[in-house]
């Protein structure tokens, strides 16, 4: 989803930004150090997660397509890649390095433009992709890996080669194609992920028009469907899903106030119940990030599993040159708090909102 508003204000680097050096085999080094919080350093846990290591990424261009917009990734183990997606339809193929287990550096390796049927690069309304999905991405093999991909102006799931070039267009539920339904033609399909027994699973960022306040529909394509409350703050918005070894769901949410001051950012999770079409889902909260509260945030919108239980996060930028694009190494540590119905945890925000 694209955002306007001062995120600057609320995006302040604990660091001095340095130009991104050459790396080796002609990969471009496109990151700096970048502090989350001043209060919880690399390798600290916060609430229910555990973060390990943060960089803030450059802006570079590379085959005409700049860096930058990202609201979906997705980890490519066979490749030793992470996939990003921005919402202009272009796909970057990234490196990360670690030391002890921390997120350090971030090299560009790729950039191409998805593409549709006719091979032709996705403009407009019809390049505003929101998640991104590996899959066959960990069998051992490399060069099969297919990219899904979920729309939001035009909702759609897409599915395309590493490169970009298009596969095939998945078959929406017939009320989930319908962009009426939606609270805005900018909330669409903004969600997305893959479990074996649901195969792939969406989400909007909003509740659908005529559904209860506060309760997102997660779908799947076979139209089995569970309703999933949000957290109880003001512009709560359902950003990505994951899943994770075990079968639990993680959630990754945003809310914000008036002018995007202060904005927050939650970490949830829940778990399907496959046998009760329509059930309410029981979602307990990991760890609610609050600028008001010192956290140096922006715009986050994307997740996937790296290995284990870590998970990487990342940021939209927007394009706006006052905003950052972050990516994030984190991983959950333990159990979170029971929310009931989503809607029990109130946060005092420092500044005016509305809802």
């Amino acid at each position: 989803m694209r955002i306007s508003g001062p995120l600057a204000a609320i995006s302040v680097a604990f660091s001095v930004a340095v130009a991104p050096p050459a790396a080796a085999d002609g990969e471009v080094d496109v990151s700096r150090p970048y502090r989350l919080s001043p209060h919880v350093a690399p390798g600290e846990s916060f609430e229910g997660i555990r973060l390990l290591g943060s960089v803030a990424l450059t802006p570079v261009s590379l085959e005409g397509l700049t860096l930058g917009g990202l609201s979906g990734i997705a980890w490519d183990e066979d490749a030793s890649r992470l996939y990003a997606l921005s919402d202009n339809g272009a796909l970057f193929h990234l490196r990360p390095a670690f030391d002890g287990g921390r997120l350090t550096r971030v090299t560009l390796l790729a950039a191409y433009a998805l593409r549709d049927h006719r091979n032709r690069p996705l403009k407009g309304a019809y390049a505003d992709a929101e998640a991104l999905v590996a899959q066959y991405a960990d069998n051992g093999k490399t060069g099969d890996t297919v990219l899904s991909v979920s729309f939001e102006r035009h909702p759609r799931i897409l599915q395309f080669t590493p490169e970009g070039r298009y596969l095939a267009n998945l078959k929406l539920p017939a009320d989930m194609r319908d962009r009426r339904r939606y609270a805005d033609p900018n909330k669409a399909l903004e969600a997305l992920t893959w479990l074996p027994e649901t195969g792939f699973l969406s989400g909007p960022e909003r509740p659908l028009t005529d559904a209860e306040a506060g309760i997102v529909d997660l779908f799947a394509l076979d139209g089995r469907r569970w309703r999933y409350p949000l957290l109880g703050i003001p512009k709560a918005s359902l950003v990505d899903l994951e899943a994770l070894p075990g079968g639990d769901l993680l959630t990754l949410e945003r809310g914000h106030g008036l002018m995007f001051v202060p904005i927050v950012i939650a970490l949830r999770r829940t778990r399907l119940d496959f046998e009760k079409d329509g059930a309410l889902l029981a979602v307990e909260t990991l760890a609610v990030l609050d600028s008001s509260r010192g956290w140096s945030l922006d715009n986050f919108e994307g997740l996937t599993r790296h290995r284990g239980n870590r998970l990487f996060m990342v940021s939209d930028d927007n394009f706006n040159e006052l905003q950052k694009t972050l990516l994030v190494y984190l991983e959950p540590t333990g159990a979170g708090k029971r929310d009931d119905g989503g809607n029990s945890l109130e946060f005092e925000l420092r500044h005016k909102t509305s809802n």
